[in-house]
């Protein structure tokens, strides 16, 4: 009986752990899909200032050696 007991113990916590996981994978996919899109503006960005000033391709790689 003892052992019936301490294994639905066990089943509980691992439930429990489960479910915090799953929470923290959510959280990990919406910061990553933010990520993503800031990817995005960013070489949106890096599009449109390279077209409206055409000096910024070259000076962009040290702009970000010195970052």
């Amino acid at each position: 009986m003892k052992e019936i007991i301490a294994l639905q113990e066990r089943l509980t916590l691992m439930e429990q752990e489960l479910k915090t996981l799953t929470d923290k994978v959510t959280e990990l996919e919406l910061s990553l899909k933010e990520l993503d899109d800031f990817k995005l503006e960013i070489k949106g960005l890096k599009v449109f200032l390279g077209r409206v000033h055409p000096e910024f391709k070259a000076q962009f790689p040290d702009i970000i050696k010195k970052l």
